[in-house]
């Protein structure tokens, strides 16, 4: 019992230094460990710190009062806060994500690799919200998993948020893909959806959090990996690289002469509405949102609907100095004979690199690609270097287009990253469902919009 003492008192400690464990409660929180610590591994396992350290957290009342202190004061102090609690009670797998390589590349995306999470293969996932058999938890994301030890959520604490007049809530993800990257979650356990009332709520979130970004997946099966089950947003402290876009051709909406909209100089097919009338930017984000949904330009391989809907928008927006900045991206999941995956999907001399879904973070020019490839690429510049021919031959673009460019001077290692970015931005042109300009400003001129 000595010994399981002693690791009782370094935890408490722990606590009270990182973790704002009151004097009055240690002697609590320190039978409660010798309770859990006979029953530990060594060292401690995932479940094993998830117990310890939801003993050691606060309770979710008192974070959500001292986060919408915080927020009354100064948000980002807020969420700072909250963040660097997430981290200490070991919620928030830091040590893990600061292993992920990451890289910016010369054509101005970023790429990470992600050694902390298995690669997602499962687009059915998405569909069925990772329902948990027997339990009270609709979903993964439901907040009935706050302190839901079945999933290892004993230590997840959530914050209450008002968006729309709805009750929502925010919370960290646990291996986040960038800065601070959380979810904004519905209260309510009702299907992810895009609506004008969405619009209104990611500014509603950008107003509470303006050095955050905030955006929605398109609700469609095969378009990123979100919970499709559950309604509710992506965002976080990243300046993502679809931000310093610009526009290269502007359109006119007579009804709402106050707003710049215009199609991006970007591989993907996306709109920037930019203003500070919340009621117009909603209207013309939905007059965008609503064309889309039941466009069909056959010639282009696009097909609204064929009895499963195949279009749709994902929003997202950051607030600057003059107001809103919302971004509309066009996606489709349609698939072919030749493309399975999605006709818009990263195409299969691509899937070595990246064959999950491409999903809103990507489509904003930050690509997560699977733990796997650390591997894989360090052997394809080790037979670079040494002249060797290539085992794999799945992996024969990246081989080929790598030693080329080690041939105009990069060194082996830059010549990757390169390639990858390369890869990334072809990618992005895949799911660009406009691949002309004089398409996609057709589809303007449909929406209603002039030149």
């Amino acid at each position: 019992m000595k010994e399981y003492l002693t690791e009782a008192e370094k935890l408490t400690q722990y606590a009270k230094e990182n973790l704002e464990l009151d004097e009055r409660n240690i002697f609590y929180v320190k039978n409660r460990l010798l309770e859990v610590l006979p029953f530990c591994s060594d060292p401690f396992s995932d479940e094993d710190i998830d117990k310890i350290y939801d003993i050691l957290s606060l309770t979710p009342d008192k974070i959500d009062e001292k986060f919408h202190r915080l927020v009354k004061e100064d948000c980002k102090k807020a969420t700072d806060w909250l963040y660097d609690y997430c981290v200490k009670n070991q919620y928030v797998k830091r040590d893990r994500l600061d292993k992920n390589p990451r890289f910016d590349v010369s054509n101005g995306l970023i790429v990470t690799i992600n050694k902390a999470k298995p690669e997602f293969r499962d687009p059915n996932k998405a569909r069925t919200g990772n329902s948990v058999d027997g339990g009270f938890c609709s979903c993964v994301i439901c907040r009935e998993n706050e302190g839901f030890g079945a999933r290892n959520k004993r230590n997840l604490r959530t914050v209450s948020l008002n968006l729309g007049g709805q009750n929502w809530f925010w919370q960290y993800s646990p291996y986040g893909y960038f800065n601070q990257h959380g979810i904004a979650v519905n209260c309510e356990h009702i299907p992810m959806h895009v609506d004008r009332e969405t619009f209104s709520r990611l500014m509603d979130f950008v107003d509470i959090f303006p050095h955050y970004f905030i955006g929605c997946n398109a609700p469609l099966q095969r378009i990123g990996g979100s919970v499709l089950a559950h309604d509710h947003y992506q965002g976080g402290g990243e300046v993502l690289p679809l931000f310093k876009a610009k526009i290269k051709r502007f359109f006119k909406d007579e009804s709402n002469p106050s707003l710049k909209i215009g199609i991006l100089d970007w591989p993907g097919t996306v709109i920037r509405i930019i203003g500070g009338d919340r009621e117009a930017i909603s209207a013309v984000a939905d007059k965008i949102r609503v064309t889309w949904e039941s466009y069909t330009d056959t010639n282009l391989g696009i097909v609204a609907n064929d009895g499963e809907q195949h279009n749709a928008i994902s929003p997202t927006v950051i607030k600057t100095a003059t107001g809103y900045e919302m971004n509309i991206i066009l996606r489709s999941n349609i698939t072919s004979e030749r493309y399975p995956d999605g006709v818009f999907h990263a195409h299969p001399e691509y899937h070595s690199v990246k064959k999950e879904s491409i999903g809103l973070i990507e489509a904003q020019g930050l690509f997560i690609l699977p733990g796997r490839l650390e591997a894989q690429l360090s052997e394809i510049e080790t037979a670079i270097e040494k002249g060797l021919p290539l085992d794999s031959e799945d992996f024969t673009l990246v081989y080929e287009e790598t030693k080329t460019l080690v041939k105009k001077g990069y060194d082996v290692h830059t010549a990757m990253k390169e390639e990858l970015g390369s890869i990334c931005y072809r990618i992005l042109q895949n799911t660009a469902v406009f691949k002309k300009e004089e398409d996609f400003c057709a589809f303007m001129i449909k929406a209603g919009y002039t030149a």
